[in-house]
């Protein structure tokens, strides 16, 4: 059918779009029952785009609009649109996809030319300053309703939609896949990326919001792709940068996350140069690198409210600690261990926690009267000097367990009890107790699969017996049944 056969509905398209928008067309054809691949082919130009030797299909061009409404052109054609990397085609993604649907294309159809679904040009064209988030998500959301197939691979890149979305940093897609898969594909291998997961190739390119995304999903922090790294490892050196410039920021919140997120046993066999020291740097530079100032409303855990009162590294244990006031008498203190302040509030309103546990929050706050930041000082009244080289992992912090299905505690599960570590590898446990590799205690596991560390031995000691690399190690935080 010609362009010229359709006078009335190119009047109607010309005066939708008098203001630039672009619109889907008003015809449709049954989809195919299998998919199939599109030869490739070049994307189409209006004559006026190519009277002014433009490159690329401008979705803001009438006649470029006209073009896209005529019924003939081809999937291939649309496929070859949808290549083109610039903004004016990447932010109509969820029009240009529904192009492809509306010519009777399969869910699942392929670019002749890239190997990709329309699923992963969606991913893709979610990246910041080139794609548009809503749009993308708005196509994402349509294919997956339509059944789309998220573990379908490009022959070429060996990439699935998830590593797009990580690869792109569109964090909201990423948890759209993985609720899509159930979660089932969270540390799925990429051959491009030296076998390394999504996690890996979000570090790797510094995408925060991915790495961040990914973890709250599952993602394990300790797996090690091709070259031997884990996550944590392929995070680029920062140390020849400005420190304040906005990649070196970008780079040491995303070490602060994922040593947050590795497991002690993994944490000491880092990379100096991937893994400053955070007990050298002020507890304001690393609240700023988590976007959290002292004073601002918190919640800890999930489960309490606050406000942020300290930050810093404290003489009851290692590392940097926050101290948080509470709004009711939940706490354990008053803002004091061992005969220090490291602030001041009402008896049992105060708690500490690391800052993993924290997250900001929007609430008003409530805070008694007369409490007040303040720096570490001794009491005045004497009190005997504190044992503390005796204080493990598990430092009392007034938190309690949201769920006994969710989290252990010591006692609370035994060996020989079948448990998922790291909510994702399951296993059975076959050791329970206190280790000479790490204080507090930890649960040795025997996994189904050989994805684990060890054989049930750390150091030279062993704590129980399995096959090599099924055995793991975890502390009760990240075990549960």
């Amino acid at each position: 059918m010609a362009l010229g056969d359709h006078k009335a509905e190119s009047e109607t398209q010309e005066n939708g779009h008098a203001n630039g928008e672009l619109s889907p067309t008003n015809f449709s054809v049954p989809p195919r029952e299998r998919p199939m691949i599109h030869r490739a082919t070049d994307a189409p130009l209006c004559e006026r785009c190519r009277d002014l030797e433009l490159t690329f299909f401008d979705p803001d061009c009438p006649g470029c609009q006209l073009l896209l409404q005529d019924m003939n052109l081809s999937v291939s054609q649309i496929f070859a649109i949808i290549r083109q990397w610039v903004p004016q085609v990447q932010r109509r993604i969820d029009i240009l996809g529904e192009e492809v649907l509306r010519r009777g294309a399969h869910v699942n159809d392929r670019d002749g030319l890239t190997d990709m679904t329309l699923l992963q040009y969606a991913c893709k064209a979610g990246a910041t300053g080139i794609g548009s988030v809503e749009a993308a998500s708005r196509l994402a959301e349509l294919l997956i309703s339509k059944g789309a197939e998220v573990r379908i691979r490009s022959r070429w890149t060996n990439m699935a939609a998830l590593h797009y979305a990580a690869y792109f940093d569109v964090a909201v897609l990423i948890s759209m896949l993985l609720k899509a898969s159930g979660g089932r594909d969270v540390d799925n291998l990429c051959r491009e990326y030296d076998n390394g997961t999504p996690l890996h190739i979000a570090t790797t390119n510094l995408c925060f919001e991915a790495a961040r995304c990914l973890l709250q999903h599952g993602a394990d922090p300790t797996i090690k792709d091709g070259a031997g790294r884990t996550p944590l490892e392929c995070i680029p050196d920062t140390s020849g940068l400005d420190a304040t410039s906005e990649t070196a920021i970008i780079a040491t919140k995303m070490r602060i996350l994922l040593k947050d997120a590795e497991p002690l046993t993994s944490q000491k066999n880092a990379p100096q140069y991937d893994m400053p020291s955070y007990e050298t740097v002020s507890g304001k530079v690393l609240l700023s690198s988590r976007g959290l100032k002292l004073g601002e409303r918190v919640i800890i855990g999930g489960v309490k409210m606050g406000t942020l009162r300290f930050c810093g590294t404290t003489e009851f244990a290692s590392g940097v600690w926050a101290g948080i006031e509470l709004d009711e008498p939940e706490g354990k203190n008053d803002g004091s261990i061992g005969g220090i302040y490291y602030f001041k509030c009402a008896p049992k309103h105060g708690i500490f926690a690391p800052l993993s546990k924290i997250t900001k929050s929007n609430s008003p706050a409530t805070t008694p009267r007369g409490s007040r930041p303040s720096t570490p000082q001794r009491r005045r009244l004497s009190a005997p000097k504190m044992d503390f080289s005796h204080v493990t992992a598990r430092v009392e912090t007034g938190l309690r367990k949201r769920s006994s299905s969710m989290t252990s505690e010591p006692g609370e599960l035994e060996v020989g009890d079948r448990v998922i570590v790291a909510g994702q590898r399951t296993g059975v446990i076959r050791f329970s107790g206190k280790t000479d590799f790490a204080p507090g205690w930890w649960y040795g596991v025997e996994l189904d699969k050989p994805r684990g560390k060890n054989d049930g031995s750390v150091s030279g000691v062993r704590y129980f017996s399995c096959e090599p690399m099924k055995g793991v190690f975890a502390p009760p935080s990240r075990v549960t049944r």
